[in-house]
């Protein structure tokens, strides 16, 4: 019996080895794609259930507990109500919206040449969203090795804090006296002012990058912002009414609770469109808050656009019944 010759067998290796690397490619490619078309599904069911609960919770709109009026925003892609969503009695403040976290931060230096002089910096218009948190790092230089020699900081008017009261020395050539404050508050008009005030003792004596100065302060601000319409996260935000004192309503904004309703909208056009009573679309923002009868919520859901399969929509009207009378 002939056997086979040694470029033979070759030869069937190759062939088989060919044919093993194709249908393990295929395999390969064939559970790649039942992966992505499980997420993709996996997604819609999200945004589904996403949207049925906020078409639900729009359509329960009412005033809040602190009197306000059922609707306090009305974007394209962020909306801000009242309702009563676990049948409590008390009325919270909702938002839904689309936004991602961003941050940022910016520096300025400022210097006084006269002994126990006075320096000041100021930030505006750094937001572009909805602020979060704000930070401000503050390090100050000069002659600042004596008790009596330090610097006060103030930030809008308000006292921060001593930096170098001790542990500093005079003309260091480097920053010193270093703290970080919390300045949350005091940014949320998009702007702030700094003024760092050197003790009557603190005299020009330093030369470090600015000859003859008394004292220079450096301030880091950094901050945390929601930026509305950006990213593909749809989110829901929650704020529960709080008794004051003589049993005042308030929503205190930071006390509000986000969570993530789905990661992947891929929203160009609008998310939320208003109607009047007649069906008129409503543009203008005003119009929006007093004449919204009927709103329509509009999804587009996909986990990744650069790859089929194609974005899926979700679309549904809700007549808002508090206010269909108004």
């Amino acid at each position: 019996m002939k056997g086979f010759t040694l470029i033979e067998t070759i030869v069937t290796i190759v062939i088989f080895t060919i044919i093993f690397g194709v249908v393990s490619a295929f395999i390969i490619m064939a559970y790649r794609t039942q992966g992505y078309t499980w997420q993709q599904s996996m997604a819609i069911n999200e945004a589904r259930r996403g949207i049925e609960t906020m078409v639900k919770e729009i359509r329960e709109a009412r005033p809040g507990d602190d009197g306000s009026y059922p609707i306090v925003y009305a974007g394209d892609k962020e909306f801000i109500f009242f309702a009563d969503i676990d049948k409590d009695g008390a009325t919270e403040r909702l938002r839904y919206f689309l936004g991602t976290v961003d941050s940022g931060s910016q520096a300025q230096k400022c210097v006084t040449f006269t002994k126990g002089g006075t320096c000041s910096v100021s930030f505006s218009n750094f937001l572009k969203g909805n602020l979060k948190s704000t930070q401000v790092k503050i390090s100050v230089e000069g002659d600042l090795g004596a008790s009596n020699e330090y610097v006060e900081i103030f930030a809008d008017g308000v006292k921060l804090e001593n930096l170098c009261q001790t542990g500093c020395t005079d003309c260091a050539v480097t920053w010193q006296g270093t703290q970080t404050f919390d300045v949350t508050d005091l940014t949320k008009d998009n702007s702030i002012q700094f003024l760092a005030d050197a003790t009557i003792h603190v005299d020009s004596q330093c030369s470090w990058e600015e000859p003859n100065h008394a004292m220079k302060a450096i301030f880091e601000l950094s901050w945390n912002e929601e930026v509305i319409g950006a990213g593909n996260e749809l989110k829901k935000g929650v704020i529960n009414p709080v008794a004051g004192s003589g049993g005042k309503i308030t929503y205190p904004l930071d006390q509000e609770e986000v969570t993530i309703l789905t990661s992947y909208v891929r929203n160009v056009p609008p998310i939320f469109r208003y109607f009047d009573q007649d069906g008129q679309e409503l543009i203008e923002t005003p119009a929006r808050l007093k004449d919204t009868k009927v709103m329509e919520v509009y999804l587009i859901v996909n986990i990744d656009p650069n790859r089929p399969p194609q974005d899926f929509e979700l679309r549904s009207a809700v007549q808002l019944r508090n206010l269909k009378d108004e």
